[in-house]
């Protein structure tokens, strides 16, 4: 719960400036740039897709990470890499997808530490959406 914690801080330092669907954040870090969208909102939830839109790196893989911010909690957490089933909290070992057992503590952490780079190496751009206009 205390990495969802200060995901939640985090990300919060990254949104755009109006919390509305289609609302984008870019960050350009050195060679790499970033995208923080804005997928749905409600009253005490928001998801976001946090992902790397380009690295200059030939075969690099570009990760893309679904995130739930629950204002009411101010907690954020992966809740689906790449648009797989939800984590679960641990997982059994060995299993038939071989998720590690803490799989879902290690994404939330890679989230944590992704989250540090954008902030303290990144320049961030917030943009509207298409019908909102440009800030």
């Amino acid at each position: 719960m205390k990495i969802c914690e200060q995901n939640f801080f985090r990300v919060m330092k990254l949104m755009p400036k109006r919390e509305e669907v289609g609302d984008t954040s870019l960050i350009d870090v050195e060679r790499f740039s970033y995208q923080l969208e804005i997928t749905s909102t409600s009253r005490f939830t928001t998801d976001i897709i946090f992902k790397q839109t380009s690295s200059n790196i030939v075969g690099f893989i570009n990760p893309e990470l679904l995130v739930r911010i629950y204002h009411d909690a101010r907690m954020a957490e992966v809740i689906s890499p790449d648009y797989l089933k939800r984590i679960k909290p641990s997982n059994e070992y060995p299993n038939p997808l071989m998720h590690q057992k803490d799989e879902k503590y290690q994404v939330n952490a890679f989230l944590l530490d992704w989250l540090d780079h954008c902030i303290t190496h990144g320049r961030a751009n917030c943009l509207w959406d298409v019908n909102h206009g440009l800030v």
